[in-house]
């Protein structure tokens, strides 16, 4: 128990008094009262998370993707108020959002980005082949030979357009002119645009599509024909580009305590993170490959 140190001399004053008066009982009644006068009332925590309006599986402003389903159990978690500052996740974000302090924990993240401190991941996922089940090419590996003969559909990040793994893969293959970019980032006007690959593959703009697996499941299933999507093989390509990856949460450098309060939620809460991901549909992988494992 703290006091100012006023109230300090009035409880010794009023100890003397006390003890020859009352003794005891007038002293704890003091201290009592002295105590409660300068408690202060306890600060409603928030945890204020960093996050895109508007994408689909992951986020968006109407708390409809799986991020926002795990922050808010991380929220409850923490006996804390969740908020949202929202901001397209592209060039800027971390240093708009995290860096600015303008919020304090970034959902999906992996977890050797050096901008941020990481948890240990709560999933793993691949990217994914997505095809028509009915007359789609049933591909499963970056060298099946029908790569040279169909339309693909890679997402493209900037304006390089080969700088996703897909586009890498391809073009080390020399597999360039069937191939059809489709911008990650969409046209933002447009709710949920990363699905703009996934009903390009539906309406034939493409004949397959190597996308990364929580966004080629969650729009597959809402086609109106029948989608099959199945893990990129091989899922390390060599020289050294994965396709599959862990998934964490960031938050800023130095925050370790609270990075450790995260890790504890993630661990003790593990069959309720799965539940949502099954939910949405989030391919995962058990286990990393030797290689992949070793980076």
């Amino acid at each position: 128990m703290f006091l100012h140190s006023h109230k300090r001399r009035a409880v010794w004053k009023a100890t003397r008094r006390c003890v020859r008066v009352a003794g005891v009982l007038c002293l704890l009644l003091f201290v009592a009262r002295a105590s409660g006068s300068a408690a202060q009332p306890l600060l409603q925590r928030q945890l204020r998370v960093c996050a895109d309006p508007n994408n689909l599986p992951f986020s968006n402003e109407r708390l409809e993707g799986f991020e926002n389903k795990l922050a808010a159990l991380i929220a409850h978690e923490l006996n804390a108020t969740l908020t949202y500052t929202w901001w397209a996740q592209r060039r800027g974000f971390i240093r708009n959002t995290l860096k600015a302090a303008a919020c304090d924990l970034w959902m999906g993240v992996p977890p050797r980005l050096d901008a941020v401190l990481t948890t240990s991941p709560y999933y793993r996922s691949t990217y994914a082949f997505v095809y028509r089940q009915k007359d789609g090419p049933p591909v499963h590996s970056l060298d099946d030979p029908i790569l040279r003969t169909v339309k693909i559909g890679v997402q493209l990040i900037g304006n390089d357009g080969a700088n996703s793994p897909p586009a890498h893969a391809l073009a080390r293959r020399n597999i360039i002119d069937n191939v059809v970019g489709y911008s990650v980032y969409g046209d933002y006007a447009q709710p949920h645009p990363t699905a703009r690959i996934i009903e390009g593959v539906a309406t034939g703009a493409v004949d397959v599509a190597v996308v990364w697996g929580p966004i080629a499941s969650y729009f597959a299933r809402s086609q109106p024909v029948p989608l099959t999507v199945v893990p990129v093989t091989p899922s390390w390509d060599t020289p050294a580009l994965p396709f599959v990856f862990d998934i964490a949460l960031g938050v800023r450098r130095g925050e370790e305590a609270f990075r450790t309060a995260l890790d504890a939620i993630l661990q003790r809460r593990r069959p309720e993170i799965n539940r949502i991901l099954d939910e949405y549909g989030v391919p995962r992988v058990e286990t990393a490959e030797p290689r992949a494992a070793a980076q």
